[in-house]
This record gives C-alpha cells, sequence and structure tokens, in this order.
C-alpha cells in the first residue's frame, strides 16, 4: 500500500468538548499521527470517507480541516508508517491475548466479559490495516472463552 489519505486540522481550545471527540474518533480509527493536526491512514474509499466526515464535523466546530492523498517520500518513510499501525494493533492484540488468557486461567469468566473482548477485538480488527501479528492468535483465545463459557451453560 503506497498512497496514504491524511487529515490536517485545528480546532480552537475553547470549547474543548469539540477536540476531545475528534480526538477520540481518530483513535478509535486508528491512525498515525505525524505531528501535531496531520494524521494519516492507508487509503481507502472507508478511511477517506471517515476523514471526509471528521473534516465536516471540525468546520461545524470552528475549526480548519482538510484532507489529502498523498504518497510518502520514499519505501524507508512507508515502511515507517506502515511499522506504526501494525505495532500500535498488535500492542493491543497481545493485551487482549493477555486477558483472555487470564480470565481464562482465573475460571471467572461470564458472558459480559466474553461479550466485550469480542466487541474489543471486532474494533481492533477494523483499525488493523496491515494484518498485525497476534491476529489470529487473539481470536482464538477469545473463542477459547467463549467456547469455555458455553460448556459451562450447557445442562448436564
Amino acid at each position: 500500500m503506497s498512497e496514504w489519505v491524511l487529515l490536517a486540522y485545528r480546532l480552537p481550545r475553547e470549547p474543548s468538548t469539540p477536540r476531545i471527540t475528534v480526538w477520540r474518533k481518530l483513535r478509535r480509527l486508528g491512525v498515525v499521527q505525524l505531528v501535531d493536526g496531520l494524521v494519516a491512514l492507508p487509503a481507502s474509499a472507508k478511511n477517506r470517507e471517515q476523514f471526509d466526515w471528521l473534516a465536516d464535523e471540525i468546520l461545524e466546530a470552528g475549526g480548519e480541516a482538510w484532507t489529502w492523498s498523498a504518497t510518502p517520500g520514499s519505501k524507508e518513510q512507508q515502511r515507517a508508517l506502515a511499522a506504526r499501525l501494525h505495532d500500535a494493533a498488535a500492542e493491543e492484540y497481545r493485551a487482549l491475548l493477555e486477558e483472555a488468557d487470564a480470565v481464562l486461567a482465573a475460571g471467572n469468566r461470564d458472558r459480559r466479559t466474553v461479550e466485550r473482548l469480542r466487541r474489543e477485538l471486532r474494533r481492533i480488527e477494523a483499525r488493523d490495516h496491515f494484518a498485525a501479528k497476534d491476529r489470529v492468535r487473539a481470536a482464538r483465545a477469545v473463542e477459547r472463552l467463549g467456547a469455555a463459557l458455553e460448556t459451562e451453560d450447557a445442562p448436564r
């Protein structure tokens, strides 16, 4: 993937609510922050649409926003951007895997915990643009936890 979509934005300091809202949405998307007010994602129709929606929200909040398509100037820059996204997703998968394993080992699993871990897995997968390491292991751990819960709930 050599093309990226960028969002350059600036929001007023007050009120702080729009800045916090934008920051949370960018975090959910799993952006790479290049510098203050400039974020990137791999170019796709979905990511462009997400940035366009965010740009509209920023403008409505009295800020400035631009979306751009760009190609890194070198293969090293391309690899560095991809690595940052990959590493962030891999870290999230590791944390999810550790939590699922801890819950399974402790035996204190319940339906709410399993559903929460499934939702978290889906959120991570949605922002995993490069099939990060431990993706499959995390999914299997959550599946094992769900299977263990179903086994416990099965009539005897």
